[in-house]
Protein backbone atom coordinates (compact mmCIF):
# COMPACT_ATOMS: atom_id res chain seq x y z
CA UNK A 1 0.00 0.00 0.00
CA UNK A 2 2.12 2.83 -1.17
CA UNK A 3 0.45 6.18 0.76
CA UNK A 4 3.16 8.07 2.33
CA UNK A 5 4.66 10.40 1.16
CA UNK A 6 1.21 12.38 -0.09
CA UNK A 7 1.37 15.27 -2.54
CA UNK A 8 1.00 18.51 -0.54
CA UNK A 9 -2.40 19.20 -0.04
CA UNK A 10 -4.31 21.35 -2.93
CA UNK A 11 -6.82 22.86 -1.68
CA UNK A 12 -5.71 24.04 1.85
CA UNK A 13 -6.91 23.20 5.56
CA UNK A 14 -10.92 22.31 5.56
CA UNK A 15 -12.06 23.62 1.97
CA UNK A 16 -15.58 24.80 2.64
CA UNK A 17 -16.58 27.89 1.15
CA UNK A 18 -15.87 29.55 -1.95
CA UNK A 19 -16.22 33.23 -3.24
CA UNK A 20 -19.76 32.56 -3.27
CA UNK A 21 -20.84 28.49 -3.12
CA UNK A 22 -19.55 25.78 -1.05
CA UNK A 23 -16.62 23.45 -2.86
CA UNK A 24 -18.82 20.58 -2.41
CA UNK A 25 -16.97 18.17 -3.81
CA UNK A 26 -14.24 18.92 -1.52
CA UNK A 27 -16.53 19.11 1.76
CA UNK A 28 -17.99 15.53 1.24
CA UNK A 29 -15.94 13.02 2.78
CA UNK A 30 -16.56 11.58 6.26
CA UNK A 31 -19.84 12.28 6.73
CA UNK A 32 -21.13 11.14 3.08
CA UNK A 33 -19.75 7.81 3.64
CA UNK A 34 -20.53 7.19 6.79
CA UNK A 35 -24.09 8.07 5.92
CA UNK A 36 -24.16 6.11 2.91
CA UNK A 37 -22.79 3.13 5.09
CA UNK A 38 -26.15 3.26 7.36
CA UNK A 39 -28.01 1.97 4.31
CA UNK A 40 -26.17 -1.40 4.21
CA UNK A 41 -27.84 -4.80 3.70
CA UNK A 42 -28.78 -5.01 7.27
CA UNK A 43 -30.61 -1.78 7.24
CA UNK A 44 -32.11 -2.37 3.37
CA UNK A 45 -33.37 -5.26 5.48
CA UNK A 46 -34.43 -3.92 8.55
CA UNK A 47 -36.48 -1.03 6.08
CA UNK A 48 -37.75 -3.82 4.09
CA UNK A 49 -39.16 -5.82 7.03
CA UNK A 50 -40.99 -2.78 8.88
CA UNK A 51 -42.35 -1.85 6.07
CA UNK A 52 -43.71 -5.24 5.21
CA UNK A 53 -44.58 -5.60 8.21
CA UNK A 54 -46.02 -2.23 9.78
CA UNK A 55 -46.79 -0.31 6.44
CA UNK A 56 -46.02 3.40 6.41
CA UNK A 57 -46.61 3.08 10.45
CA UNK A 58 -42.94 3.47 11.39
CA UNK A 59 -41.99 6.15 8.59
CA UNK A 60 -42.05 8.88 11.08
CA UNK A 61 -38.61 7.28 12.82
CA UNK A 62 -36.82 7.98 10.28
CA UNK A 63 -38.24 11.71 10.57
CA UNK A 64 -37.52 11.45 14.25
CA UNK A 65 -34.12 10.11 14.24
CA UNK A 66 -32.63 12.68 11.40
CA UNK A 67 -32.06 15.14 13.84
CA UNK A 68 -30.91 12.91 16.52
CA UNK A 69 -28.33 10.97 14.02
CA UNK A 70 -26.88 14.59 12.92
CA UNK A 71 -25.98 15.75 16.20
CA UNK A 72 -24.51 12.45 17.52
CA UNK A 73 -22.48 12.38 14.02
CA UNK A 74 -21.69 15.46 14.33
CA UNK A 75 -19.97 15.19 17.81
CA UNK A 76 -17.53 11.88 16.54
CA UNK A 77 -16.64 13.87 13.71
CA UNK A 78 -15.67 17.06 16.27
CA UNK A 79 -14.13 14.52 18.50
CA UNK A 80 -11.52 12.75 16.01
CA UNK A 81 -10.96 16.58 14.10
CA UNK A 82 -10.51 18.33 17.80
CA UNK A 83 -7.90 15.92 19.05
CA UNK A 84 -6.38 14.35 16.28
CA UNK A 85 -7.92 10.39 17.86
CA UNK A 86 -10.60 8.52 16.95
CA UNK A 87 -13.10 7.69 20.42
CA UNK A 88 -11.05 4.73 21.19
CA UNK A 89 -7.85 6.56 21.68
CA UNK A 90 -9.44 9.56 23.63
CA UNK A 91 -11.00 6.70 26.08
CA UNK A 92 -7.29 5.03 26.07
CA UNK A 93 -6.11 8.62 27.08
CA UNK A 94 -8.50 9.73 29.36
CA UNK A 95 -10.96 7.21 30.79
CA UNK A 96 -10.38 3.68 32.94
CA UNK A 97 -8.81 0.66 30.87
CA UNK A 98 -11.85 -1.70 32.02
CA UNK A 99 -14.54 1.00 30.20
CA UNK A 100 -12.10 1.23 27.06
CA UNK A 101 -11.74 -2.55 27.00
CA UNK A 102 -15.74 -2.91 27.53
CA UNK A 103 -16.96 -0.95 24.99
CA UNK A 104 -14.21 -2.31 22.13
CA UNK A 105 -15.11 -5.81 22.77
CA UNK A 106 -19.33 -4.41 22.63
CA UNK A 107 -18.29 -2.73 19.15
CA UNK A 108 -16.25 -5.83 17.71
CA UNK A 109 -19.29 -8.37 18.65
CA UNK A 110 -21.58 -6.10 16.67
CA UNK A 111 -19.38 -5.30 13.95
CA UNK A 112 -18.84 -9.22 13.24
CA UNK A 113 -22.46 -10.20 13.49
CA UNK A 114 -22.94 -7.46 10.94
CA UNK A 115 -20.50 -7.69 9.03
CA UNK A 116 -21.17 -11.53 8.21
CA UNK A 117 -25.27 -10.76 7.77
CA UNK A 118 -24.17 -8.17 4.84
CA UNK A 119 -21.74 -10.63 3.37
CA UNK A 120 -24.29 -12.92 3.14
CA UNK A 121 -27.06 -10.72 2.22
CA UNK A 122 -24.65 -9.35 -0.53
CA UNK A 123 -24.37 -12.75 -1.50
CA UNK A 124 -28.17 -13.88 -1.78
CA UNK A 125 -28.41 -10.84 -3.69
CA UNK A 126 -26.09 -11.28 -6.40
CA UNK A 127 -27.78 -14.83 -7.07
CA UNK A 128 -30.35 -13.43 -7.99
CA UNK A 129 -28.49 -11.03 -10.40
CA UNK A 130 -26.38 -13.40 -12.09
CA UNK A 131 -27.47 -17.24 -10.82
CA UNK A 132 -24.68 -18.93 -9.30
CA UNK A 133 -23.68 -20.63 -5.55
CA UNK A 134 -23.76 -18.49 -2.83
CA UNK A 135 -20.89 -19.51 -1.10
CA UNK A 136 -18.58 -18.54 -4.02
CA UNK A 137 -19.70 -14.60 -3.90
CA UNK A 138 -19.50 -14.52 0.15
CA UNK A 139 -15.81 -15.83 -0.76
CA UNK A 140 -15.62 -13.19 -3.79
CA UNK A 141 -16.75 -10.47 -1.79
CA UNK A 142 -14.93 -10.87 1.21
CA UNK A 143 -11.77 -10.84 -0.63
CA UNK A 144 -12.55 -7.80 -2.90
CA UNK A 145 -13.38 -6.00 0.46
CA UNK A 146 -9.99 -7.21 1.93
CA UNK A 147 -8.09 -6.03 -1.44
CA UNK A 148 -9.49 -2.82 -1.43
CA UNK A 149 -8.40 -2.12 2.06
CA UNK A 150 -4.74 -3.41 1.52
CA UNK A 151 -4.15 -2.18 -1.76
CA UNK A 152 -5.10 1.45 -2.58
CA UNK A 153 -3.82 4.23 -1.83
CA UNK A 154 -5.93 6.36 0.79
CA UNK A 155 -7.52 9.36 -1.42
CA UNK A 156 -8.26 6.86 -4.26
CA UNK A 157 -10.14 4.22 -1.65
CA UNK A 158 -11.81 7.01 -0.29
CA UNK A 159 -13.16 8.37 -3.68
CA UNK A 160 -13.42 4.71 -4.32
CA UNK A 161 -16.09 4.70 -1.68
CA UNK A 162 -17.73 8.08 -2.82
CA UNK A 163 -18.30 6.41 -6.27
CA UNK A 164 -20.13 3.12 -3.89
CA UNK A 165 -22.37 6.35 -2.17
CA UNK A 166 -24.08 6.67 -5.95
CA UNK A 167 -25.76 3.01 -5.56
CA UNK A 168 -28.04 4.03 -3.15
CA UNK A 169 -29.98 6.17 -6.06
CA UNK A 170 -31.45 2.88 -7.28
CA UNK A 171 -34.03 2.72 -4.28
CA UNK A 172 -34.93 6.07 -5.82
CA UNK A 173 -35.32 4.39 -9.03
CA UNK A 174 -37.49 1.53 -7.66
CA UNK A 175 -39.45 4.40 -5.56
CA UNK A 176 -40.25 6.28 -8.85
CA UNK A 177 -41.97 2.94 -10.14
CA UNK A 178 -44.02 1.90 -6.71
CA UNK A 179 -47.95 3.60 -6.26
CA UNK A 180 -47.42 5.10 -3.11
CA UNK A 181 -50.07 6.32 -1.15
CA UNK A 182 -48.54 9.55 -0.84
CA UNK A 183 -51.41 10.70 1.44
CA UNK A 184 -51.13 7.84 3.97
CA UNK A 185 -47.21 8.02 4.58
CA UNK A 186 -47.57 11.85 4.73
CA UNK A 187 -49.58 11.26 7.50
CA UNK A 188 -47.46 8.39 9.28
CA UNK A 189 -44.36 10.19 8.69
CA UNK A 190 -45.67 13.41 10.66
CA UNK A 191 -48.09 11.79 13.37
CA UNK A 192 -46.75 8.91 15.04
CA UNK A 193 -48.73 6.31 16.40
CA UNK A 194 -47.16 4.32 18.69
CA UNK A 195 -47.97 0.97 19.45
CA UNK A 196 -47.16 -0.45 22.96
CA UNK A 197 -46.44 -3.86 21.24
CA UNK A 198 -43.06 -6.20 21.99
CA UNK A 199 -43.16 -6.46 18.09
CA UNK A 200 -43.53 -2.85 17.43
CA UNK A 201 -41.03 -1.57 20.49
CA UNK A 202 -38.31 -4.18 18.48
CA UNK A 203 -39.01 -2.21 15.21
CA UNK A 204 -38.02 0.97 17.00
CA UNK A 205 -35.11 -0.53 18.30
CA UNK A 206 -34.07 -1.61 15.42
CA UNK A 207 -34.98 1.51 13.08
CA UNK A 208 -32.97 3.31 15.54
CA UNK A 209 -30.24 0.92 15.97
CA UNK A 210 -29.73 0.71 12.35
CA UNK A 211 -29.53 4.47 11.55
CA UNK A 212 -27.73 4.79 14.76
CA UNK A 213 -25.20 2.38 14.89
CA UNK A 214 -22.13 2.61 16.71
CA UNK A 215 -19.58 1.51 14.19
CA UNK A 216 -20.44 5.19 12.54
CA UNK A 217 -19.20 6.89 15.15
CA UNK A 218 -16.20 5.19 15.37
CA UNK A 219 -15.82 5.06 11.78
CA UNK A 220 -16.23 8.86 11.14
CA UNK A 221 -14.11 10.24 14.24
CA UNK A 222 -11.53 8.01 13.22
CA UNK A 223 -11.62 8.83 9.22
CA UNK A 224 -11.35 12.41 10.85
CA UNK A 225 -8.21 12.37 12.47
CA UNK A 226 -6.80 10.38 9.66
CA UNK A 227 -7.81 12.76 7.23
CA UNK A 228 -5.27 15.26 8.90
CA UNK A 229 -2.52 12.71 7.74
CA UNK A 230 -3.98 12.98 3.82
CA UNK A 231 -4.06 16.33 4.46
CA UNK A 232 -0.93 18.07 6.07
CA UNK A 233 -1.78 21.41 6.31
CA UNK A 234 -4.88 20.14 8.57
CA UNK A 235 -3.70 20.39 12.13
CA UNK A 236 -5.74 19.25 15.15
CA UNK A 237 -8.09 21.58 16.58
CA UNK A 238 -5.95 21.81 19.75
CA UNK A 239 -2.91 22.85 18.49
CA UNK A 240 -4.15 25.02 15.64
CA UNK A 241 -7.51 26.86 17.14
CA UNK A 242 -7.47 29.17 14.45
CA UNK A 243 -8.76 26.20 11.89
CA UNK A 244 -11.87 25.67 14.02
CA UNK A 245 -14.59 27.57 12.10
CA UNK A 246 -14.15 26.13 9.04
CA UNK A 247 -13.55 22.60 10.07
CA UNK A 248 -16.52 22.63 12.17
CA UNK A 249 -18.17 24.31 9.28
CA UNK A 250 -17.49 21.63 6.51
CA UNK A 251 -17.99 18.71 9.61
CA UNK A 252 -21.93 20.38 9.51
CA UNK A 253 -22.20 20.19 5.97
CA UNK A 254 -20.83 16.67 5.39
CA UNK A 255 -22.89 15.14 8.18
CA UNK A 256 -26.04 16.57 7.62
CA UNK A 257 -25.78 15.74 3.67
CA UNK A 258 -24.97 12.41 4.57
CA UNK A 259 -27.22 11.51 7.00
CA UNK A 260 -29.95 13.28 5.06
CA UNK A 261 -29.18 10.87 1.70
CA UNK A 262 -29.13 8.18 4.63
CA UNK A 263 -32.53 8.69 5.92
CA UNK A 264 -34.46 9.77 3.02
CA UNK A 265 -32.92 6.38 0.95
CA UNK A 266 -34.32 4.64 3.95
CA UNK A 267 -37.62 6.13 3.38
CA UNK A 268 -37.50 5.43 0.31
CA UNK A 269 -37.01 1.85 1.11
CA UNK A 270 -39.55 1.23 3.53
CA UNK A 271 -42.05 3.29 1.32
CA UNK A 272 -41.66 1.09 -1.64
CA UNK A 273 -42.10 -2.39 0.53
CA UNK A 274 -45.04 -0.65 2.45
CA UNK A 275 -46.65 0.12 -0.80
CA UNK A 276 -46.30 -3.11 -2.38
CA UNK A 277 -45.13 -6.29 0.38
CA UNK A 278 -47.96 -4.53 3.24
CA UNK A 279 -50.27 -3.80 0.61
CA UNK A 280 -50.14 -7.27 -1.14
CA UNK A 281 -50.44 -9.52 2.27
CA UNK A 282 -46.56 -10.04 2.54
CA UNK A 283 -45.81 -9.14 6.13
CA UNK A 284 -42.75 -11.26 7.27
CA UNK A 285 -39.42 -10.61 5.34
CA UNK A 286 -36.19 -12.05 6.27
CA UNK A 287 -33.95 -10.84 4.65
CA UNK A 288 -33.21 -7.95 1.64
CA UNK A 289 -32.89 -10.04 -0.83
CA UNK A 290 -36.28 -12.04 -0.13
CA UNK A 291 -37.58 -8.61 -0.26
CA UNK A 292 -36.18 -8.20 -3.68
CA UNK A 293 -37.49 -11.55 -4.85
CA UNK A 294 -41.41 -10.23 -3.23
CA UNK A 295 -40.95 -7.33 -5.14
CA UNK A 296 -40.57 -8.88 -8.75
CA UNK A 297 -43.84 -10.63 -9.03
CA UNK A 298 -45.68 -7.43 -7.22
CA UNK A 299 -43.52 -4.26 -8.89
CA UNK A 300 -42.14 -5.90 -11.84
CA UNK A 301 -38.57 -7.15 -12.59
CA UNK A 302 -37.27 -3.72 -12.74
CA UNK A 303 -38.25 -2.68 -9.26
CA UNK A 304 -36.56 -6.14 -8.29
CA UNK A 305 -33.22 -6.09 -10.08
CA UNK A 306 -32.71 -2.31 -8.92
CA UNK A 307 -33.58 -3.33 -5.24
CA UNK A 308 -30.59 -6.54 -5.48
CA UNK A 309 -27.82 -4.08 -7.15
CA UNK A 310 -28.71 -1.79 -4.61
CA UNK A 311 -27.50 -4.63 -1.61
CA UNK A 312 -24.88 -5.44 -3.50
CA UNK A 313 -23.49 -1.79 -3.95
CA UNK A 314 -24.45 -1.01 -0.56
CA UNK A 315 -22.55 -3.94 1.06
CA UNK A 316 -19.24 -3.05 -0.82
CA UNK A 317 -18.88 0.25 1.03
CA UNK A 318 -20.43 -0.86 4.39
CA UNK A 319 -18.02 -4.05 4.45
CA UNK A 320 -15.67 -2.40 4.56
CA UNK A 321 -16.57 0.59 7.30
CA UNK A 322 -17.33 -2.44 9.08
CA UNK A 323 -13.99 -3.85 9.53
CA UNK A 324 -12.57 -0.67 9.42
CA UNK A 325 -14.16 0.75 12.19
CA UNK A 326 -13.03 -2.48 14.08
CA UNK A 327 -9.82 -2.26 13.64
CA UNK A 328 -9.73 1.71 13.91
CA UNK A 329 -11.07 0.32 17.68
CA UNK A 330 -8.89 -2.04 18.70
CA UNK A 331 -6.03 -0.70 17.33
CA UNK A 332 -6.06 2.91 19.20
CA UNK A 333 -7.25 0.69 22.41
CA UNK A 334 -3.90 -1.44 21.90
CA UNK A 335 -2.21 1.93 20.65
CA UNK A 336 -1.05 0.28 17.76
CA UNK A 337 -0.14 2.64 14.99
CA UNK A 338 -3.40 2.83 12.79
CA UNK A 339 -4.99 4.13 9.73
CA UNK A 340 -4.79 3.85 5.56
CA UNK A 341 -2.76 6.47 4.98
CA UNK A 342 -0.04 4.14 6.47
CA UNK A 343 1.77 1.67 4.16
CA UNK A 344 0.66 -2.37 5.27
CA UNK A 345 4.12 -2.62 6.46
CA UNK A 346 4.18 0.32 8.98
CA UNK A 347 0.41 -0.85 10.32
CA UNK A 348 0.67 -4.55 10.32
CA UNK A 349 -1.66 -5.38 12.93
CA UNK A 350 -4.51 -3.00 12.27
CA UNK A 351 -4.87 -4.57 8.72
CA UNK A 352 -4.18 -7.72 9.77
CA UNK A 353 -7.46 -6.65 12.51
CA UNK A 354 -9.45 -5.73 9.10
CA UNK A 355 -8.25 -8.97 7.42
CA UNK A 356 -9.46 -11.49 10.05
CA UNK A 357 -12.41 -9.04 11.00
CA UNK A 358 -13.67 -9.78 7.66
CA UNK A 359 -12.76 -13.33 7.47
CA UNK A 360 -14.75 -13.68 10.69
CA UNK A 361 -17.78 -12.59 8.78
CA UNK A 362 -17.22 -14.87 6.33
CA UNK A 363 -16.86 -17.94 8.26
CA UNK A 364 -20.23 -16.96 10.07
CA UNK A 365 -22.00 -17.93 6.71
CA UNK A 366 -20.93 -21.30 6.79
CA UNK A 367 -21.80 -22.09 10.18
CA UNK A 368 -24.99 -23.04 11.88
CA UNK A 369 -25.27 -19.91 12.56
CA UNK A 370 -28.09 -18.20 10.06
CA UNK A 371 -26.67 -15.07 8.76
CA UNK A 372 -30.14 -14.27 7.80
CA UNK A 373 -31.89 -13.96 10.78
CA UNK A 374 -29.06 -11.89 12.31
CA UNK A 375 -29.33 -9.30 9.92
CA UNK A 376 -32.56 -7.93 11.74
CA UNK A 377 -30.80 -8.43 15.26
CA UNK A 378 -27.56 -7.11 14.37
CA UNK A 379 -29.61 -3.87 14.12
CA UNK A 380 -31.23 -4.67 17.21
CA UNK A 381 -28.06 -5.27 19.77
CA UNK A 382 -26.45 -2.30 17.56
CA UNK A 383 -29.15 -0.22 19.45
CA UNK A 384 -28.28 -1.32 22.76
CA UNK A 385 -24.80 -1.02 22.39
CA UNK A 386 -25.41 2.41 20.80
CA UNK A 387 -26.28 3.49 24.52
CA UNK A 388 -23.15 2.76 26.33
CA UNK A 389 -21.08 4.54 23.84
CA UNK A 390 -23.22 7.82 23.07
CA UNK A 391 -23.33 8.30 26.85
CA UNK A 392 -19.35 8.11 26.40
CA UNK A 393 -19.24 10.42 23.64
CA UNK A 394 -21.00 12.75 25.06
CA UNK A 395 -18.84 13.07 28.55
CA UNK A 396 -15.64 13.39 26.46
CA UNK A 397 -17.19 16.43 24.42
CA UNK A 398 -18.15 18.13 27.27
CA UNK A 399 -14.78 17.83 29.04
CA UNK A 400 -12.73 21.05 28.10
CA UNK A 401 -9.71 19.34 29.29
CA UNK A 402 -10.29 17.02 26.27
CA UNK A 403 -11.84 19.34 23.91
CA UNK A 404 -10.15 22.61 24.75
CA UNK A 405 -13.13 25.66 23.53
CA UNK A 406 -14.35 22.64 21.33
CA UNK A 407 -16.68 21.01 23.73
CA UNK A 408 -20.11 20.51 22.53
CA UNK A 409 -22.60 23.43 23.46
CA UNK A 410 -26.14 24.34 23.01
CA UNK A 411 -28.28 22.82 20.50
CA UNK A 412 -25.40 20.23 19.89
CA UNK A 413 -25.33 18.86 23.30
CA UNK A 414 -29.07 19.13 24.04
CA UNK A 415 -29.42 17.01 21.00
CA UNK A 416 -26.65 14.64 21.71
CA UNK A 417 -28.14 14.20 25.48
CA UNK A 418 -31.38 13.46 23.75
CA UNK A 419 -30.89 10.73 21.32
CA UNK A 420 -28.84 9.46 24.39
CA UNK A 421 -32.16 9.47 26.13
CA UNK A 422 -34.19 8.26 23.04
CA UNK A 423 -32.05 5.30 22.57
CA UNK A 424 -31.62 4.39 26.37
CA UNK A 425 -35.60 5.02 26.75
CA UNK A 426 -36.59 2.95 23.61
CA UNK A 427 -33.94 -0.23 24.62
CA UNK A 428 -35.56 -0.37 28.22
CA UNK A 429 -38.84 -0.28 26.50
CA UNK A 430 -38.09 -3.17 24.32
CA UNK A 431 -36.62 -5.25 27.13
CA UNK A 432 -39.79 -4.41 29.39
CA UNK A 433 -42.26 -5.62 26.74
CA UNK A 434 -40.29 -8.91 25.86
CA UNK A 435 -40.03 -10.15 29.28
Amino acid sequence: MNNLPQAPDPVGPDPVVGPSKPRLLGVLGPGLITGASDDDPSGIATYSQVGAAFGYGLSWTLLFSYPLMVAIQMISARIGRTTGHGIAGVLRRHYPNWLLQWIVVLLLIANIINLGADLGAMADAMALLLPGPTWLYVLFFSAVCICMQLLLQYTRYVAVLKWFTLSLFTYFAVLAVTHVNWTQLASHLFIPRIGWTSNYLTAVVAVFGTTISPYLFFWQSEVEAEDMRAHPRRVDLLDAPEQGAAALHRIEIDTVTGMGLSNLVALAILATTAATLNAHGTLDIQTSSQAAQALRPIAGSFAALFFATGIVGTGLLSVPVLAGSAAYAIGEARDWPVGFTRKVQEAKAFYATIAIATLIGMIVNFTSINPIKALYWSAVLNGIVAVPVMFVMMLIVSRADIMGRFIARSWLRGLGWLATGVMLIITLAMLATSS
